[in-house]
């Protein structure tokens, strides 16, 4: 198992804290890297990302289509952000994996 730092920890919840947030924690990470805090920055760049084509797809594509993105992203964001108090890296199927694997330049 792991060993989580406080900071690691504290900068993984930042990151769920807006996009804002994202962006703060990033470069809070780039100092003293945490795997833990990289995995929860990645995971919250992907549900943002998933929160823009949410409204995207609103807007363009489907009103109902948009809903439904927007409130996977939500609950989500919700879960990830639950496990980064914990002190967990929660996988969820498909998206945990991927996003891990997609987002390698914010290592």
């Amino acid at each position: 198992m792991e060993h989580i730092s406080k900071k690691g920890k504290q900068i993984a919840i930042i990151s769920y804290i807006t996009f804002i947030g994202l962006f703060i924690a990033y470069f809070m990470n780039r100092d003293e890297r945490s795997t833990f805090a990289t995995f929860h920055i990645k995971m919250m760049f992907g549900w943002v990302l998933l929160l823009f084509i949410s409204q995207v797809s609103y807007q363009y594509i489907h009103l109902i289509a948009g809903d439904v993105i927007w409130f996977l992203s939500f609950i989500g964001w919700i879960l990830s952000l639950i496990s980064a108090v914990q002190g967990n890296k929660i996988m969820i199927p498909y998206l945990t994996e991927n996003f891990q694997k997609w987002f390698r330049f914010l290592e």
